[in-house]
């Protein structure tokens, strides 16, 4: 196997053993629920085929799942950002130009197309997540609140992520 695949897989070790042994047990008032593992399916190379790309999030969540003993949650919203991200990736990050990205990341692309893909992403992971574990749109404001402040803690997770796990030449 290629270096790139082995970084990838380094990564998603890494993000995942985050999540389940630290991240899973961390709730900033109520609020707040960091999911950092969801980069890991941001990070992915832009040139990545759907099928496959849904595959590997779809994996991942159901990961998340069966350690966390939910009942899909994370399945399915890994599974929307997946199919969001392919429509993001070329729209945000690579402008629709043909150009493929092997790690998306802070350092690959301008960091305000990067960090504004970051949380449209993370919003759409949180508020797929909060509304199907809510089962509804009841307290929807509650689900709102939540979406928006562990949006914007995961962002800010995943940018110090960067600086400090990925060299600049990493892309």
């Amino acid at each position: 196997m290629n270096k790139q695949v082995w970084r990838i897989i380094g990564r998603f070790a890494l993000l995942m053993l985050f999540q389940l042994l630290v991240l899973n047990y961390v709730y900033l008032g109520g609020y707040v629920m960091p999911m950092l593992y969801v980069l890991f399916i941001l990070m992915l190379p832009t040139d990545t085929r759907r099928i496959p790309m849904l595959l590997i999030a779809f994996g991942t969540g159901l990961i998340v799942d069966l350690m966390s003993n939910v009942l899909g949650f994370h399945a399915l919203a890994c599974t929307v950002v997946a199919m969001l991200r392919i429509w993001f990736a070329d729209r945000i990050l690579t402008r629709n130009e043909p150009i493929v990205i092997a790690t998306p990341s802070i350092y690959s692309v301008t960091p305000q197309y990067f960090i504004t893909y970051l949380l449209i992403l993370f919003g759409a992971f949180y508020l797929v997540f909060f509304t199907v574990e809510l089962f509804g749109f009841r307290g929807f404001g509650g689900v709102l609140l939540a979406t928006v402040c562990s949006t914007l803690v995961t962002t800010l997770m995943a940018v110090l992520y960067q600086w400090v796990f990925l060299k600049k030449d990493e892309q």
